[in-house]
């Protein structure tokens, strides 16, 4: 019954506090279901059934529900790891540890057995300072959109460009592409060409900048045949409109709605495959500014002026012949360089990361998981396009395996370990403790000698700092030896390949040092050798078994193992890297091998540049491949195994016939027809239609046939034809971005590019009206950075806008009639091009706004939704798999791609919480903090599936299949700590999703867990009093002898992991809290508790000074 003071327990469950189990409550209990609705009903009715005798007002009422006084839930058990238990109960306070049900259970279908507790005080402080440590780096730099720290920037930045200009290869790059340009400005220039090519003589330089020669080979001849033949194709459409615009009377009057028809239909459809396919990123740019051109540039509405399109083809392809031909010609790039560069970094980095010991890194973690994307990025390339190299693509896949699994290794690994302190043996020697030994073992391991059967020996026994020196001084010198040679390895497959590649002497090492692959790799191999026998030496003495009981011990342990793992990762690796080298013959063209579905939907690295948004497309990108990976483990169903109760006589009992003894999901069967149908699929192609890809096309043609629309009236066609007003419409289609539009600095940059381009056109020209000499010293001045900017920074937007706009109206000036004003003629055109940048900026931040913040939130949604689907999967096939099904090799790579694209996607959110710093907030500023803390516990919690996953591989809890009676005594139990986590994440990830706040009571994942590890305790304790104590201990050793040294060292991995993903589950209710806010139990007596105002979701998050 409920205290005097109103006050109850500190673990009673708020949904819970009726359950008969308790024997105390008596309220009634409300239903299962959770909804608002229902929950508010039935806390009303309970509230008017007892206002008479218990409860006054609403808030006694509150206080009584929530603080109703039971007995205690549970009863400590015999534990079967003391670890473990140590580790689950760190997690729970005092009151909260008693788990006895008193011998009260149920089995339910389809439902799991919560347990709710009220919540620990909040420390927002700790949280805080806590959320500091998990910023990225990028938050240590002064604020972006700060004006105090804007002109010190600028000046780091031209130092910085200066310095990588001179010394580095993008000095190369901007060579070529200035001379590309360079050699087309001047051929303009000249009368005798600019005759020839007519009036569009520009779109030579304009070719030339949209396919620039700064970058490899294969992207060159890849861009030169996709920019063809999308002009070509804007071509073609635009002259069968004006065909038929023109073709009768009726047409010529509605001429200019014909033309706006199919320009529309066009411009539409090369707008959907930018966004979708970003592999055509030239062909629907060129295609657009052709078809600008073709339906915009010298309207009439009398007849088709067809030498119009020669003006604008010939010196297209001119320019394109200029660009290959400077790419091939001057230093060329055969491929090769980009993925040497990647490997390079990454050996580093992994050297870096082998300096052991060392306290723990974030950064350093966060660069490996970044360079494991950049190998697989870096191989993509490779593959995705001509190359000229001694890389073969084949063998590159192989090295890129074998690289990410090291690094999968490395990051197993931590740092903080006390295996390498000096461990001085005291004079005394190690402390005697007398056990009893049950067979001979004939091994001496530092003066612990086992006796034979039946007599007494010495060994260090329970003794903390005993077994700590005894597993420290067997194992530090051979642990120290293979992290020396591991790094040497390392080092020798950098310079490996690094030979092969041809750019040692650019990147490294240096070639005055030697390393041999084959001598290093026998090196580490007489390590592992030392280390294994050291291993069995330990093993085989006996102490191995009863060390387990020690945290510190077993952490060395299992730091040891986990360093033996990461030896063998790279053993491979260099025997790999050996046979490249021995194979490696002269350079060979190598054509694209990359499969054609997936060809289309990636685009190389200058592509990804010159397209700007890098990182909003990096994250789509990554998001759905992690979709199209797990859609297969969403699809598996859970069908539990059919259940058939036989009726006792007395009917007090009711015995399971057969229940299941796994948690594994059968996979459902599709129908085979239903894809086949023809509605199945016209319904997959309208509900793709109601992506972003259609909303940029929608968008794209809507911003276009508007700034259009003079070109088609009577009225205006005159000043439009006169002053080339249709590059206002190319300016909205080049800038106008399919995922993200830019903030008000990338406006006002954008803007001032545009505007000064225009001007120094205009006084270039001026300077000695018009002379050829002057004006390109102007265009060589203006360009240089203009160039830079555009090929090879982070805003390569303003830099093509800055480029465009100088070129065309610089040239358009010089091929002029005399009579024209030219500062007029300045003025006018570079009005268009602001019309068109700024437009193009101002729809994107209208219609359906890239808002980085909220993208964050919903990304880290689907993340938490994707660590429950693996978490799932990894339990299935690895845990609490059937016999007989095992996991298979196949099992184990899907596994491991799939945590591969989850890397990435922590690589990605990161990347977004970056792009929240360079968005302005009028409300209030933007707090990454809780972000950055939330994004840094899903992390780990990744992590702990990853150690999960490899220490089931090894360890094998033979009681959850073997013994089908321990199974289904322990079946409800992993139920319920498999459901709490599970429906945890999935409140969790749908509040994010929805930004609709927390309920304040989750089921309690250390409860359910805690009852579990229980319940083992005593299945265990229950198995040994049935057979003989000294015939089960005997099996104990004959099985860690036959069954893997390693078995209990895995085991401790094992449960430590487990226990380590409810750890940061609590972490992730904690932040995910502070961002969307937490559901008081009152809120439904509040009115309408979803709508949240401003000042509401202000007081969220204090946010951090």
């Amino acid at each position: 019954m409920p205290s005097a003071d109103g006050s109850g327990t500190e673990s009673i469950a708020m949904v819970d506090f009726a359950k008969t189990r308790s024997g105390t409550a008596n309220l009634p209990a409300p239903p299962q279901e959770t909804t608002g609705l229902r929950r508010r009903f039935s806390i009303r009715r309970a509230w008017t059934h007892h206002r008479e005798q218990t409860i006054n007002d609403r808030n006694r009422l509150e206080s009584a529900l929530l603080n109703v006084e039971s007995e205690e839930l549970y009863r400590q058990r015999r534990r079967s790891s003391a670890v473990d238990m140590e580790m689950v109960a760190e997690l729970l306070e005092k009151d909260h540890l008693d788990t006895d049900t008193h011998g009260i259970s149920e089995i339910r279908d389809g439902w799991f057995d919560a347990v709710y507790l009220k919540q620990r005080p909040l420390d927002y402080q700790r949280l805080m300072r806590h959320a500091e440590s998990t910023l990225p780096a990028a938050f240590a730099k002064d604020p972006p959109l700060s004006l105090h720290h804007f002109l010190p920037k600028q000046r780091r930045q031209l130092r910085s460009v200066f310095f990588k200009v001179m010394t580095t290869r993008s000095g190369v790059r901007l060579f070529k592409a200035s001379l590309a340009f360079f050699i087309a400005y001047c051929l303009c220039l000249a009368p005798q060409v600019r005759e020839w090519l007519g009036r569009y003589n520009y779109i030579m330089v304009v070719s030339v900048i949209i396919n620039h020669p700064a970058r490899p080979m294969g992207p060159q001849l890849d861009g030169t045949i996709l920019t063809i033949l999308g002009t070509i194709s804007g071509l073609a459409w635009g002259v069968i409109g004006l065909i038929l615009s023109y073709s009768t009377v009726d047409a010529r009057t509605g001429y200019g709605a014909i033309l706006a028809l199919f320009f529309s239909i066009f411009i539409a459809c090369v707008a959907y495959i930018r966004a979708y396919w970003t592999r055509f990123y030239q062909f629907s740019i060129s295609a657009g500014i052709a078809m600008c051109y073709s339906c915009l540039a010298e309207v009439n509405g009398e007849q088709v002026r067809y030498i119009k399109f020669w003006s604008y083809g010939i010196p297209w392809i001119l320019g394109q012949a200029i660009s290959l031909v400077v790419n091939l010609a001057f230093l060329p790039d055969a491929g090769s360089r980009a993925l040497a560069e990647t490997l390079h970094e990454a050996f580093l980095i992994m050297q870096d990361a082998l300096e052991i010991p060392r306290p723990r890194n974030v950064l350093l973690r966060r660069s490996l998981a970044r360079v494991f994307v950049a190998v697989g990025v870096a191989y993509r390339d490779l593959r995705l396009d001509v190359s000229f190299t001694r890389y073969n693509p084949v063998e590159v896949r192989e090295l890129r395996n074998l690289i990410q699994g090291v690094i999968r290794s490395i990051l197993l690994l931590k740092t903080e370990t006390r295996l390498f302190e000096s461990w001085d043996v005291p004079e005394a020697g190690i402390v005697p403790v007398t056990v009893t030994a049950f067979e001979t073992v004939a091994t001496d391991v530092d003066g612990c000698t086992e006796a034979s059967s039946g007599d007494t020996k010495t060994m260090p026994g329970d003794d903390p700092d005993a077994l700590l020196r005894l597993v420290a001084l067997k194992l530090a010198a051979p642990t120290e030896d293979m992290l020396l040679h591991m790094r040497s390895v390392i080092r020798s497959c950098d310079a490996a390949l690094m030979d092969m590649s041809g750019y040692r002497s650019a990147l490294g090492p240096p070639k005055d040092e030697a390393y041999d692959v084959d001598q290093a790799k026998n090196l580490l191999r007489q390590a592992i050798d030392d280390f294994d026998q050291a291993d069995q030496e330990l093993q085989l003495s006996g102490v191995l078994p009863d060390t387990l009981r020690i945290k510190e011990v077993s952490n060395i342990l299992v730091f040891a193992h986990h360093i033996r793992g990461a030896a063998g990762s790279i053993d491979t690796l260099g025997v790999h890297v050996n046979d490249m080298k021995q194979s490696a013959g002269r350079p060979k063209f190598y054509l694209p091998t990359y499969s054609l579905h997936k060809a289309i939907n990636y685009a190389n690295a200058q592509i990804r540049r010159d397209r700007g948004g890098v990182s909003a497309s990096n994250v789509k990108m990554t998001f759905d491949d992690i979709t199209t990976l797990i859609e297969a483990i969403q699809s598996r169903e859970h069908r539990p195994a059919p259940r058939s109760r036989k009726s006792s006589i007395s009917g007090a009992t009711t015995p399971l016939e057969r229940s299941p003894t796994t948690m594994e999901a059968e996979e459902m069967p599709k129908p085979e027809s239903k894809h086949n149908k023809f509605g199945y699929q016209i319904w997959r192609i309208l509900h793709r239609l109601q992506g972003f890809e259609s909303k940029y096309a929608l968008k794209v043609c809507m911003l276009t046939a508007l700034l259009a629309i003079p070109a088609w009236l009577e009225k205006s066609r005159s000043w439009w034809n006169l002053e080339e007003s249709w590059w206002a419409v190319v300016m909205a289609w080049v800038m106008v971005h399919p995922r993200i539009g830019g903030n008000m600095q990338d406006l006002l940059m954008r803007a001032l590019c545009v505007t000064l381009g225009a001007v120094w056109a205009g006084i270039a020209y001026a300077a000695r009206d018009g002379n050829p000499y002057v004006m390109a010293v102007f265009a060589l001045i203006y360009m240089l950075p203009m160039l830079y900017r555009f090929t090879q920074s982070s805003h390569p937007r303003s830099g093509i806008a800055g480029c465009l706009s100088f070129s065309v109206i610089s040239l358009a000036l010089v091929t002029a009639d005399e009579h024209q004003s030219a500062a007029r003629m300045a003025a006018t055109r570079g009005l268009a091009f602001l019309v068109g940048t700024v437009s193009a900026v101002m729809i994107n931040w209208i219609l359906w706004p890239f808002v980085s913040r909220h993208e964050l939130r919903k990304a880290l949604s689907s993340m938490l939704f994707f660590q429950s689907v693996l978490y799932r999967g990894v339990l299935s096939k690895y845990v609490y798999y059937e016999e007989q099904k095992q996991p298979t090799k196949q099992d184990i790579e899907r596994s491991e791609m799939l945590e591969g694209r989850l890397r990435e996607g922590f690589v990605r959110i990161r990347q977004l919480l970056i792009m929240t710093r360079h968005e302005l907030r009028l409300r209030s500023p933007f707090d990454p903090l809780p972000y950055s803390a939330l994004a840094d516990a899903c992390e780990n919690f990744f992590e702990h599936l990853i150690a999960v996953r490899q220490a089931a591989l090894n360890y094998d809890p033979g009681y959850v299949r073997d013994n089908d009676a321990a199974a289904e005594k322990l079946l409800s139990y992993r139920r319920d700590a498999v459901a709490c986590i599970l429906s945890n994440l999935y409140i969790l990830a749908g509040a994010l999703k929805s930004d609709r706040k927390v309920p304040r009571y989750l089921p309690s994942a250390a409860v359910a867990r805690k009852r579990l590890l229980d319940r083992m305790a005593e299945i265990e304790a229950e198995e040994l009093a049935a057979h003989k104590m000294h015939r089960k201990s005997t099996e104990l050793h004959v099985s860690l002898a036959s069954n893997g040294k390693w078995a209990q060292v895995y085991g401790f991995a094992f449960n430590e992991s487990l226990t380590g993903c409810v750890a940061q589950l609590e972490e992730l209710e904690r932040y995910t809290k502070l961002i969307v806010g937490e559901q008081g139990f009152d809120d439904e007596f509040r009115g309408d508790g979803s709508d949240t105002s401003d000042e509401e979701e202000d007081e969220r998050i204090p946010h951090h000074k």
